[in-house]
């Protein structure tokens, strides 16, 4: 069969590559260089036509007691964190137009913007575990998951990573609303893992109880298991909760109980690999 990839088409990707800065920049959070395509300053422009596109579409919650709670916390956690060279912003989301369970969800998007939907918040009984919630979100940020996941999209999704770089326009809000929607849903398992234990660390310098992220998460499990409420949309959209239960409790405690154990692909007798 002939190829339907044509040498203009091939130009126009060889070309969409280049126009970006590729650079090895280090991460403080992983330790490691990441190669990144695009600057610090296109990231935060990123984030923040998406964080436009994103309150449009789901709209803020009008709750200026709640928002201040949740402002408050997300700065506290922010103020800890590896990435310190963005201005975070924490904002609730209304999402009138989503499913209930829909709305039972967190996100976040490049330079530092993090969302939770009103739902999330009355999930959680404790400030520690509103918290660990916002910690999470951060350790994608601080990894550069979200900006990693994008950049690893153009070519992909429609260049959804130039979209968001221009300006606002009904073609771009098209377009980005697919980046959106990339970016509320699960990560890989390897980043879930990482913002996971990224949350310990920021909980603790914090002065937040780490056990918190333990509390919610399996607490929300529970729930579901007993069929007291529909699955919620923010582990259905987040894989191998068990695992992830199983290595806070290992980041949180130094060891894993057997319950633990039997919960990783260790204790089932599987490999990470």
């Amino acid at each position: 069969m002939k190829s339907k990839f044509t040498p203009f088409a091939l130009v126009l990707v060889i070309q969409l590559l280049f126009s970006f800065e590729a650079a090895a920049l280090y991460n403080p959070a992983s330790g490691e260089d990441d190669i990144i395509f695009i600057t610090r300053a296109q990231e935060v422009k990123m984030g923040r036509n998406l964080a436009e596109g994103v309150e449009e579409r789901f709209g803020l919650l009008e709750d200026v007691k709640l928002q201040l709670k949740v402002e408050r916390v997300g700065q506290r956690l922010a103020g800890v964190a590896d990435r310190r060279d963005l201005a975070y912003s924490f904002r609730i989301l209304a999402g009138e137009e989503l499913e209930e369970e829909q709305r039972h969800n967190a996100f976040a998007l490049p330079g530092g913007y993090v969302y939770i939907f009103r739902e999330m918040i009355e999930d959680t009984e404790t400030e520690d575990e509103l918290a660990a919630i916002l910690a999470h979100e951060i350790g994608h940020i601080a990894a550069r998951h979200s900006v990693k996941k994008l950049q690893s999209s153009v070519g992909l999704s429609g260049l959804n990573l130039v979209a968001a770089l221009t300006p606002s326009d009904n073609s771009t809000k098209r377009k980005s609303t697919v980046a959106i929607s990339q970016l509320m849903m699960a990560y890989s398992r390897e980043a879930e893992f990482e913002a996971d234990k990224l949350s310990v660390k920021y909980l603790k310098e914090a002065g937040y109880n780490p056990k918190a992220a333990v509390s919610f998460m399996t607490r929300m499990l529970e729930r579901q298991m007993e069929g007291k409420v529909r699955h919620y949309h923010y582990f259905r959209t987040h894989p191998y909760t068990t695992e992830r239960v199983a290595m806070l409790n290992r980041e949180i405690e130094g060891d894993l109980a057997f319950d633990d154990y039997i919960n990783t692909p260790l204790g089932r007798g599987e490999t990470y690999w």
